[in-house]
């Protein structure tokens, strides 16, 4: 049986999931999940929230809250905005956990065992008036690369790089330029391993080609050692005593979580959790924003082991999400929240939009509340809603809902029924190469044949093919619920219980959606409209809540 281990971005723990977190990681992840799980395919998605930083630090001092406790309500909150949204983690953990903490200073001595650390005195910068080192994030100035404004000293946003020194730096805090003073912290040697990284990066085959070319530019550049320790009271502790008082880089302990949550998952279900995971096809689905630490950084302590866990086979990156063609900002509440979305339409409905709009490459995209409600109108309600509905309520009207035996065949039945024989192979493609907006676009294209074929047959004129247009239409419906199962499981069980079937599409084999499972004699179950229409009022009202 074939293996896998799904994760996305860790969500940091200081804040609310917007659409823009789900575009690009955990949205294409989920689907993914449950498309190899339909396969046949051992696969686990894992994911924790990021609970160290300075900035989770400082928010918790604003609200009179330990670190623990604010990163436990985020962690909380982030969780119950996810399940209602359809992400089904099979662990959703956190960073700060005993099993990470462990695993990230044990993976810290085998890396300085094996001569990959280093301690240096170093000039930080520290604010006279804060009084405190300033970690990265609480540094702003220019990229020295882009000359981007106002980003952060450990990365800058508009290019997706690494600062080796912020220019015209200021503190975030009080907006003053802060001083420099002396204090000792660990190297993490990232310039041993240029010969490993660009060797792994030429004979995987299965990384994006534009994404492995940037970085493969990046190392052609220079790449430089990264300092993995922080001055601050809030992370995991370094393991030494000359290092008392200061913790790691987040960066350095966030995506070992990817390994330490696993471990914790597969063991408790009494599985070799080190053995598993290097059996198994390993995804990391991100953001274009942290490329640099995923190609780079984490594949690099992974090597400093001694690969003694397997470095992903996947890193599937995507866009950022724009919301009315401007950029996404919190801080400028110019975004919309997971949870606030949900309460004004059903999951399914955004989970449509997104898959249709997010294509398996770097490119950004675009909500846009016009758009939204013309797609879900058309295609989801006005194509694949309308073929379900009128293929299923005709057989309830025409025979009470039980499935007639199907005559002779003619061309345009015999064109139907090869639409469903080849639909799982067409789709399985797609699907494996992550492809997920041209699959959902392909079960479109599958429904709008098969409204065509409902058209040209005319049964409501109770021919002689209407037996075979009933027969074959709702065996199409029954491919289409299984095939929508990864994007839409709740419509897709919708489905499956309207059409009378015991069990749960999850269930169902991937492959037999292309097969004529359902056979004279079988009835149907109750038949309803699946969705509600978009209304404009309702989409208007949304677009002057962001001013428009």
């Amino acid at each position: 049986m074939k293996r896998a281990i799904i994760t996305s971005a860790l969500p940091y723990a200081n804040g609310e999931i917007h659409l823009g977190h789900v575009a690009s990681t955990y949205l294409p992840a989920d689907i993914t999940t449950r498309f190899l799980k339909m396969t046949g395919t051992e696969a686990y998605y894992i994911c924790a929230s990021d609970d160290y930083g300075t900035p989770i630090l400082i928010q918790a001092e604003k609200e009179k809250k330990t670190p623990e406790e604010y990163v436990k309500f985020w962690n909380k909150r982030d969780y119950d905005d996810f399940t209602a949204f359809g992400i089904d983690f099979d662990l959703f953990y956190r960073t700060s956990s005993p099993e990470n903490i462990a695993f990230v200073q044990e993976t810290f001595k085998k890396l300085m065992q094996n001569g990959h650390i280093y301690e240096q005195e170093i000039i930080q910068f520290y604010c006279k008036f804060d009084k405190k080192f300033l970690p990265d994030r609480y540094v702003i100035g220019r990229c020295p690369y882009c000359k981007a404004e106002e980003q952060y000293s450990d990365l800058c946003e508009k290019c997706g790089r690494v600062p080796e020194e912020i220019e015209e730096p200021k503190c975030s805090i009080c907006k003053n330029p802060p001083t420099k003073e002396k204090t000792k912290h660990y190297f993490f040697k990232l310039t041993n391993f240029v010969a490993e990284l660009n060797q792994w990066l030429d004979a995987d085959s299965h990384l994006q080609k534009d994404v492995k070319k940037y970085v493969q530019n990046w190392i052609k550049d220079g790449l430089v050692d990264w300092d993995i320790t922080r001055d601050i009271s809030w992370g995991v502790p370094i393991p030494l005593d000359a290092a008392k008082g200061q913790v790691f880089y987040g960066w350095f302990d966030n995506h070992l979580a990817y390994i330490s949550t696993a471990l914790k998952f597969l063991e408790g279900k009494g599985l070799d959790g080190k053995e598993f995971w290097n059996s198994a096809d390993s995804y990391h689905f991100i953001g274009k924003d942290i490329v640099y630490h995923h190609y780079l950084f984490l594949p690099a302590m992974r090597i400093g082991i001694k690969k003694e866990f397997k470095l992903p086979d996947y890193i599937p990156t995507r866009g950022h999400l724009m919301l009315q063609s401007k950029k996404i900002s919190k801080s400028r509440n110019w975004y919309i929240g997971l949870k606030d979305f949900l309460q004004l339409y059903p999951a399914d409905y955004l989970r449509f939009y997104l898959t249709m709009i997010t294509p398996y490459s770097q490119d950004d995209l675009n909500f846009d509340w016009d758009e939204f409600a013309a797609r879900i109108n058309s295609e989801l309600i006005g194509n694949i809603g309308n073929f379900v509905n009128r293929a299923l309520g005709f057989t309830k009207k025409s025979t009470g809902g039980t499935i007639p035996s199907a005559d002779i065949l003619d061309s345009a039945d015999t064109e139907a029924q090869d639409k469903i024989k080849k639909l799982a192979g067409d789709l399985t493609l797609l699907m494996e190469e992550n492809h997920l907006d041209r699959a959902l676009k392909k079960i479109i294209e599958f429904s709008a044949h098969f409204n065509q074929y409902f058209q040209k047959k005319e049964p409501w004129k109770g021919g002689s093919g209407t037996n075979n247009c009933i027969f074959i239409s709702v065996n199409a419906v029954r491919s289409i619920a299984i095939s929508l199962y990864p994007f839409l499981p709740e419509s897709s069980q919708k489905i499956w219980t309207q059409l009378g079937m015991q069990g749960k599409a999850s269930e169902q084999k991937w492959e037999s959606m292309s097969e004529i499972l359902i056979e004279k004699g079988h009835a149907l179950g109750e038949v309803s409209p699946l969705f509600k229409k978009v209304e404009p009022a309702d989409i208007q009202a949304q677009k002057s809540k962001l001013g428009q």
